[in-house]
């Protein structure tokens, strides 16, 4: 029996083309299987065979619980029982007892074949798949084998993959004998059919589509930074020259437009806006909106959203057919981009240098001559009024020194109390409602202040309510109370 054994193993290795290892794992497997049966369908059953000389032994093995635990007698042992065999065994351990072999002969094909075959199968599958990725190729070049429920299933070379309905370009209608290119999105190790699941409408497509079109790019004179895309209709690419000599985006267009075109092709005829990438950001944001004309930018670092000032021509522009524009450009940043006029940038401007005097005259306690030099000078806060070196407060003309000094004490005595006077109410404010993310304890003294004090209550408001105690903004508020509500759907 164990040279049948050795003769079977080395003749499925063979045929099959896997290692010998993975052969005697799954016959171990399927004397398992049988062993079982003959037990009880709940018993853990372990076979070894010897790799040599193809002697096998059967183990019936029982998880040590304690006695109180105790409850499946199929695979566990009290642990009273467990230490009369075993006096050092510990709750915990694994028990092992020696089972008489079953005759190879009589477990038939029925339970060994299938486990055996299938095992095999599996590690078919997992080699193909292994030196698929060995190659390190992220995009699959293959002909469409069959359609199922709209999705194709592509095969290249040996492997077969996935390309789901929703990953291919809208409106373009593949068939099968198609050839087609697609980026490899995911690998779905669980998946019983095709693992690789692919995707021709991902970012990442694009990019590699043009590392395959411009040669530069592997050599490292250039690279692509990011990329967005509405698929089928119109992307936007960030591009970087490595080398002063080589011009990004022409060379991405290539000779009368050769490259782009081929990518072009590829993706539907997808029109590609090519951008040049900046470790400036607001000048990034400049290039990603074009073709539309910036008149000016404020950026805001701590909501990392920049303001973006456009004149009246310009607007349609920048925003787009359905917003198509603004959206690819802050996708391909980063940043949220808040379009607005000159008109509309006035009014909002006028309107912060309203609120910021008012603030500077109530609690500095000066006239509004004087917060408006302040404000002009570019002070927009109590803490840059108290803490902006005194050196470049003294450039400022009309302002001398006593005047300087005084303003810096009152800025800095105004923030110390409303500092204690956070602190105070935060002590009545719950651990899970300043702990909770994006909760800064300004904010959670504010809510304190209208008896807010936990997460349960914050969870409880509405946008609206909360917007009107605390002053943020309702895309703010939206994300906060969905935060403190988690917890009820968890």
């Amino acid at each position: 029996m164990s040279r049948e054994i050795l003769l079977l193993v080395d003749a499925l290795a063979r045929e099959k083309n896997v290692t010998k290892d993975i052969v005697f794992s799954a016959l171990e497997l399927a004397l398992a299987s049988a062993t079982k049966k003959r037990i009880h369908d709940e018993a853990d059953v372990r076979v070894s065979i010897d790799r040599t000389s193809g002697v096998y032994e059967s183990f019936r093995r029982w998880q040590v619980v304690p006695d109180n635990e105790y409850v499946n007698e199929y695979m566990e042992k009290p642990l009273s029982e467990a230490q009369k065999d075993d006096p050092e065994i510990e709750c915990g351990d694994t028990l092992e007892e020696p089972q008489e072999p079953i005759d190879f002969g009589r477990i038939g094909a029925q339970a060994a074949k299938q486990v055996i075959l299938q095992k095999i199968r599996d590690a078919e599958r997992e080699q193909i798949l292994t030196d698929f990725l060995d190659r390190k190729e992220s995009v699959v070049f293959g002909t469409i084998k069959r359609m199922e429920r709209g999705n194709a299933i592509v095969e290249a070379g040996k492997i077969e993959a996935l390309l789901p309905r929703d990953q291919m370009i809208p409106k373009e209608n593949l068939r099968v004998g198609d050839r087609v290119r697609a980026f490899m999105l995911r690998i779905d190790r669980n998946a019983r059919g095709p693992q690789i699941i692919l995707s021709r409408t991902a970012p990442e497509f694009i990019i590699r589509l043009f590392d395959i079109e411009v040669p530069e790019i592997s050599d490292g004179l250039m690279e692509l930074k990011a990329c967005a895309r509405d698929p089928g209709l119109r992307a936007k690419i960030a591009v970087k020259s490595n080398d002063p000599r080589v011009d990004p985006i022409g060379t991405c267009v290539g000779l009368r437009g050769s490259r782009v075109t081929a990518v072009r092709n590829e993706v539907g005829g997808e029109n590609i806006d090519i951008v040049l990438w900046s470790a400036d950001p607001a000048q990034f944001v400049i290039g990603a909106l074009s073709p539309a004309e910036v008149s000016s930018i404020i950026v805001d670092e701590e909501k990392h959203a920049m303001e973006v000032v456009v004149d009246e021509d310009n607007l349609a522009i920048a925003i787009g057919r359905n917003g198509q524009n603004v959206r690819l450009a802050s996708e391909l940043t980063g940043w949220t981009i808040n379009l607005m006029t000159q008109d509309e940038s006035a009014k909002k401007s006028d309107a912060e240098h309203t609120v910021t005097r008012q603030v500077f005259v109530e609690k500095l306690d000066i006239d509004e001559e004087l917060a408006d030099l302040l404000i002009e000078e570019g002070f927009s806060t109590l803490e840059e009024v108290a803490y902006v070196p005194l050196a470049e407060m003294l450039e400022i003309d009309g302002l001398d020194e006593e005047t300087v000094n005084e303003l810096r004490n009152r800025a800095r005595n105004i923030l110390l109390t409303e500092a204690i006077a956070t602190e105070e109410q935060l002590e009545s404010v719950d651990e899970d409602l300043i702990s909770l993310e994006g909760m800064s304890k300004e904010l959670a003294a504010k809510l304190a202040g209208h008896g807010v004090k936990n997460r349960e209550e914050l969870a409880e408001l509405a946008i609206d309510e909360l917007t009107e105690m605390t002053g943020i903004d309702d895309e703010r508020a939206k994300e906060l109370i969905l935060k403190a509500r988690a917890h009820w759907f968890e």
